[in-house]
């Protein structure tokens, strides 16, 4: 059965993969860009995830189209790496708007109907960064820790209306994001990888699909590590 899918920041790298994943399975896939092209057979909504009004239209959008959201995953999200001594405060909370509380946003308006609907899934993308740390990451390393604490919060909120919400945690994956890191600060990183490889944005999507299955409907509150063991322990 085809079900009614929103993913945020779903025009390329890890997003455009899960949006393509869900397709492939037959779902109505919307994505949510900031102006970038959206591949044909996903359903591009212009949303800026800081923008209370936007994240409300952007669903409005969806649900128009497809039907009320019954699978949300929540993936934009920026970078602005630099020392924390060198980082402004503005710079700071940029990050955060984006990558936090825009997820903030997009899971207090896909509550609205899941709730009503009891069913659901949330899926919230994070990073490695966010459990272990990385030097020159303070603010998208907090970020993306946030991102559990916000998910396991929903999770026991949502669900006694059969709402789930989980964590996906990639490591170092092949996107247009990874691609900008220095040659050398990639080799440091892969040396620390048990599996010594980056991981292909399918592989992270795979996850993403799986914690939206009939078999995951027991899983709520995880945070499902896809890093080659980069993050073991943490």
């Amino acid at each position: 059965m085809s079900r009614s899918v929103l993913v945020t920041g779903g025009n390329r790298g890890i997003g455009l993969a899960v949006a393509r994943a869900f397709a492939a399975r037959g779902d109505a896939v919307a994505v949510t860009h900031r102006g970038s092209g959206v591949p044909d057979g996903l359903l591009a909504i212009r949303c800026d995830v800081t923008d209370p009004a936007q994240v409300d239209r952007a669903f409005t959008e969806a649900e128009e189209a497809h039907g009320p959201v019954e699978i949300v995953v929540a993936n934009a999200g920026i970078t602005d790496d630099r020392l924390a001594l060198r980082t402004r405060d503005g710079e700071f909370h940029r990050v955060l708007d984006t990558n936090l509380a825009g997820a903030f946003r997009t899971a207090r308006r896909a509550a609205q109907s899941m709730l009503v609907n009891r069913r659901g899934r949330m899926i919230f993308v994070s990073s490695v960064a966010g459990l272990r740390g990385s030097p020159g990451q303070t603010s998208y390393a907090a970020s993306k820790a946030g991102l559990v604490g916000l998910a396991r919060s929903l999770a026991r909120e949502l669900a006694p209306c059969g709402v789930t919400a989980n964590v996906v945690a990639p490591g170092l994956v092949e996107t247009d994001m990874t691609g900008e890191l220095s040659e050398r600060r990639r080799e440091e990183i892969l040396r620390e990888v048990p599996l010594r490889r980056t991981a292909a944005p399918g592989e992270i999507a795979a996850a993403v699909v799986w914690l939206a299955s009939e078999e995951a409907g027991y899983v709520t509150g995880a945070v499902v590590p896809v890093d080659g063991g980069l993050g073991m322990g943490h």
